[in-house]
């Protein structure tokens, strides 16, 4: 597979294309941003990290009937993808409260919920990816009723296959966010699963093992990240 032109540049990784039409390369970045880019950093050997697990998780997911992007790792930093046409929407799952769920509703840190919450926001940097509901969804046509249906149904099943995974290897699965494209009509989940994307916290000592150690200058961020991925390994 020949690396061609790239496409795209993102906070987090780089996009090439491919001499098949239907295929791009994905390339993971060691920069880190937090608060929609205000706070820029480098964590080393990070796109090493969430390429490795990334493919490792979706392998999992497909597995458990979602299909994703996913074709095949071609080196620690890069991925062979299929090309989708990506919904404008982040697919925020949260099984305990915490981040901007704690803040905006007031709700201690850590505390239990009386049911896993399902939210979207509208993946626009400009407006500050603001919090969305189906009919905003549909208003703005950011996707069809059954693509938004089937939407949740595959980020409650992701949810379901990856709190079984990750507790298996000493890890709470706190919240995620995960994105779903379009390629040749089926729905698909793309993007990445990694500590940038989710929450994890060590079992036995809540000790926050993902992007909050950058974002709350925790520190140990980068021997975090790796003992994330020892885990995922197992």
């Amino acid at each position: 597979m020949k690396k061609l032109q790239q496409l795209y540049e993102g906070k987090a990784k780089k996009v090439f294309e491919t001499d098949d039409p239907d295929l791009l390369i994905v390339a993971y970045k060691d920069d880190a941003t937090a608060f929609n880019g205000q706070k820029k950093g480098q964590i080393a050997d990070k796109g090493v990290v969430n390429n490795i697990m990334s493919n490792i998780i979706f392998k999992i997911i497909e597995d458990a009937g979602v299909p994703t992007h996913l074709v095949r790792q071609i080196s620690d930093r890069e991925t062979l993808v299929k090309r989708v046409r990506i919904l404008p929407l982040e697919v925020i799952i949260r099984n305990v409260a915490a981040g901007s769920f704690s803040k905006r509703y007031g709700v201690e840190e850590g505390s239990g919920l009386a049911r896993t919450v399902l939210e979207f926001s509208y993946k626009n940097d400009d407006l500050g990816d603001p919090l969305i509901n189906d009919d905003h969804i549909l208003a703005l046509e950011l996707s069809t009723e059954e693509e938004l249906a089937l939407v949740k149904e595959y980020a409650f099943k992701v949810n379901e296959v990856m709190k079984k995974f990750f507790l298996e290897r000493g890890l709470k699965l706190i919240d995620f966010k995960i994105e779903f494209g379009i390629h040749k009509g089926e729905l698909i989940l793309a993007d990445e699963i990694s500590p940038d994307t989710c929450r994890l916290w060590d079992c036995e000592t809540n000790e926050k093992m993902d992007k909050d150690r950058f974002r709350r200058d925790l520190g140990n961020v980068e021997e975090t990240y790796q003992a994330v991925l020892a885990r995922v390994r197992g």
